[in-house]
């Protein structure tokens, strides 16, 4: 039974890649340094978003009723994942904006603190 590639040495944490391809039929084995996908780049909890996000087409307030979270948290969820996979996330006014709504939602209960501070770390962090 084949494993998930582990992307993330357990040793230093840091990437690792593919070295070693192997044909399962014949046995023929390939060697070098191989680039994985960005998507492999991802903890399995944010390739779970990507499936939820997938599977609503895009459509956040569906992501947000699916996932019972708020739109600030779909919209930092994303930011991240973008992040992971090693894009730049432009800010603008509307992120801005975000924070405001973090603040809001954390004060009305809709987040709690430890959601609203990844929310604001994943804003900062850009």
């Amino acid at each position: 039974m084949p494993y998930p590639i582990p992307f993330v040495c357990p040793a230093c944490q840091e990437q690792m890649y593919v070295s070693e391809l192997t044909c399962p039929h014949c046995m023929t084995k390939v060697q070098g340094a191989f680039e994985a996908s960005g998507l492999h780049r991802l903890t399995p909890e944010q390739l779970k978003f990507v499936e939820v996000f997938l599977r609503c087409r895009g459509n956040i307030k569906e992501v947000e009723r699916d996932l019972k979270v708020s739109y600030p948290t779909v919209r930092s969820k994303l930011d991240q994942i973008i992040h992971a996979m090693g894009y730049s996330v432009p800010v603008s006014e509307e992120e801005d904006d975000s924070k405001t709504s973090v603040l809001d939602a954390l004060g009305s209960g809709e987040l709690t603190f430890e959601e609203a501070l990844d929310m604001l770390k994943g804003d900062t962090s850009r």
